[in-house]
């Protein structure tokens, strides 16, 4: 029998895994540009609307988490509900899309350490897209891919507890900045919420798109599914609340950076919420918005690390990739092979420095509307498939994954069409777009050639789920089984 991934994670920690990992770095210093583009309603509406369209696609997560509590998540029930080629798309998709943010991460935490300590930008390598990459830089990226590697060597334990500490602190900071920024603001700060020349419903549907991909990573949840120790009903009740606590935490602490200071003010300064309370007379409160930039990023460093590694063991259990990235280390109950070709992924893309890593980054958008939406296609296909499959949690709402679905179609149109205001950028972005589903298309030919039967592949990926998939086919074998013979 295969080996399973050892159930460490309780409830707490699997929240702070999904929440934590959503909530990112750059928002909190990049907001002022926001403000400036869209106003601060269309941020903060806009961002409402995408947190409500995130949560319809988050129903279909929950009920097929609920159902498959199994790693790699949103792979199994592509495999599950479609077959062979539609999960090797949406896995392919979905490592697209963490692996371009964890390249990312090797350069970003130098990047905001060296504001502090200048002599960070030292020693320069090499310049990719007018970026350069320094030595300094380079070193603490590896160095921190090195220790969340190492975290997670031995089980996943010691890295649920860090995260579980910096989740904390993620929060303390963030109420601390909600309650100060709305205590001492004020209302005529925020309005009127748009500019006098703005059209506040274009922009507020502009940033709904952007709003959407902000909470970008609340599948790891499901992607984790097979780590917790908590009830596969809870799991699928923690997707949900992992979206609306993130989009939730989003809000507010926007909200709170337009209300302490005129926002109109707020869009003209560098670093939007550090620089707002700092200009109030909050340095503190300001330093403190800097330092949820610093564990944003390595909260989203190690969950990301974390799920890519999960979602190519569910790859590797069902031959997608190579079959050995499924093994599950007997004693630790960890997946090594799949731990080292994330940290080898991570740091052979994260060289290449913010220059070029925010090509990928960008692509991320078009990877996770398609995942989302074979998600929502897999909620309405999987019961169609199987009529008599019992599924532990059914939303009252069937109909809202569907608008989901749609908003997840939305994201890929806006990235791909060009001229929408976030479109990607000719030729460099289509080009890599181009090239990583190139590489997949070679991978899956590649792996082909030694595909298993969809019964091998469903077992390896469902382990003790695949009884309960096909238990009545096994009840009526065994009935017939024990009629007497003739």
């Amino acid at each position: 029998m295969m080996a399973e991934l050892k159930k460490s994670l309780n409830m707490f920690q699997l929240l702070a895994f999904g929440v934590a990992g959503v909530v990112g770095t750059s928002w909190i210093y990049t907001n002022s540009k926001l403000f400036a583009e869209y106003g601060a309603g269309g941020v903060i509406f806009g961002l409402i609307a995408g947190v409500l369209l995130a949560a319809c696609v988050a129903l279909a997560y929950s009920e097929l988490t609920t159902t498959f509590p199994r790693a790699g998540g949103e792979v199994v029930y592509s495999y599950t509900s479609m077959g062979r080629g539609a999960a090797f798309i949406t896995g392919w998709m979905l490592l697209g899309a963490y692996v371009s943010s964890l390249a990312f991460y090797v350069t970003a935490f130098g990047f905001l350490l060296a504001k502090f300590v200048p002599w960070v930008n030292t020693i320069p390598l090499y310049t990719i897209n007018d970026e350069t990459v320094y030595l300094p830089v380079l070193l603490i990226g590896i160095a921190l891919t090195a220790v969340f590697f190492l975290l997670n060597w031995f089980g996943i334990e010691v890295g649920a507890q860090v995260q579980m500490a910096m989740f904390a602190a993620i929060v303390v900071i963030g109420l601390a900045l909600v309650v100060v920024g709305f205590t001492t603001g004020s209302p005529q700060n925020f309005f009127p919420a748009y500019a006098p020349d703005a059209q506040p419903v274009a922009d507020t549907l502009r940033f709904i798109i952007p709003g959407m991909t902000f909470l970008a990573g609340f599948g790891l949840v499901a992607v984790l599914a097979e780590d917790a120790n908590v009830s596969p009903r809870k799991v699928g009740r923690a997707v949900g609340f992992t979206v609306l606590a993130a989009g939730g935490f989003y809000c507010l602490v926007l909200a709170a950076t337009a209300w302490v200071l005129p926002w109109q003010d707020v869009a003209e300064m560098d670093l939007g919420t550090v620089s707002a309370f700092r200009e109030a007379g909050f340095a503190w409160l300001g330093a403190g918005a800097y330092l949820i930039a610093f564990l944003g990023l390595l909260t989203s460093f190690l969950g990301l690390f974390v799920a890519s590694s999960r979602i190519m063991v569910a790859m590797g259990r069902a031959h997608l990739l190579p079959p050995r990235l499924g093994d599950i280390d007997e004693r630790t109950g960890t997946p090594r092979k799949a731990l080292i070709a994330t940290a080898a992924v991570t740091l052979g893309l994260g060289w290449l420095g913010p220059g070029a890593v925010v090509w990928f980054l960008d692509t991320g958008g078009v990877y996770l509307g398609i995942v989302w939406f074979m998600v929502v296609l897999a909620k309405y296909l999987t019961p169609r498939r199987y009529p008599e499959l019992e599924r532990p949690y059914r939303t009252r709402w069937g109909f809202l994954p569907a608008i989901g679905g749609v908003g997840a179609l939305l994201v890929i149109v806006w990235a791909i069409v060009p001229g929408t205001g976030s479109s990607l950028v000719w030729p460099s972005e289509y080009i890599i777009l181009g090239v990583w589903c190139a590489i997949g298309a070679v991978l899956y030919a590649v792996a082909a050639k030694k595909q298993i039967s969809r019964t091998e592949g469903l077992k390896a990926l469902l382990g003790d789920s695949y009884a309960h998939l096909h238990r009545h086919e096994v009840e009526a074998q065994q009935r017939k089984s024990q009629q007497p013979k003739k």
